[in-house]
């Protein structure tokens, strides 16, 4: 039996609506979803399916291993069960939402830094690193004009790097998205750990 873990929270958000942390694998979404569960915003994820490790210290913040985006294509990947919670949904996953009611935080990074992670998660160099680069950019690209086309889709562009650099600016944009007076701003400020930012792009 699949376990969900969720915070006691002090808040709560819209029942009627599915709040979704999105971006590219190794975007900052995990990042991301950390920071809204330090603030006592309520997120559905299952650690037990994939916990954390070395590439993630603090977790993935996932449902059923990363299972989702295949549920969501076939159809049978129950969404009613989680309205009023965000969820982690990478961008491919995005392009399999049927109609309804959301909010979603769209995550960015440095494209060179996500390559990197995903060779260090890997632990192998990629030999068609542009081949892969193009592919991820034009998939990025494809995910944030579906988003901002539809009209059930309401977002927030956010970015990793922007984030790490300040804090409580970008988190406050979040707080303000989510329509939520009742954050913990200060834990989710605390909840952003330099120490992980790891994969940082040569030049930076």
């Amino acid at each position: 039996m699949r376990l969900l873990i969720n915070i006691i929270v002090i808040m709560s958000l819209k029942k009627d609506t599915n709040y979704i942390v999105s971006g590219l694998e190794r975007s900052g979404t995990s990042m991301i979803m950390q920071i809204l569960h330090s603030g006592g915003v309520p997120v559905a994820f299952d650690f037990t399916s994939r916990p954390a490790d070395e590439n993630n210290p603090k977790g993935y913040f996932e449902l059923e291993g990363g299972k989702v985006i295949n549920r969501l294509m076939d159809g049978t990947f129950p969404l009613e069960m989680y309205r009023g919670k965000f969820i982690k949904i990478t961008s491919f996953g995005m392009r399999f939402l049927p109609k309804g009611k959301y909010k979603v935080i769209y995550t960015q990074r440095n494209i060179e830094e996500v390559l990197f992670s995903m060779e260090r998660m890997t632990k192998k160099k990629d030999e068609n690193r542009a081949e892969i680069r193009d592919s991820f950019l034009k998939l990025d690209i494809l995910v944030k004009d579906i988003i901002t086309k539809r009209d059930d889709i309401e977002e927030l562009f956010v970015n990793y790097n922007q984030i790490i650099k300040n804090p409580k600016e970008n988190i406050e944009k979040i707080s303000h998205f989510i329509k939520e007076e009742e954050v913990n701003l200060d834990k989710m400020i605390e909840s952003v750990d330099l120490s992980l930012y790891r994969n940082r792009e040569i030049n930076d």
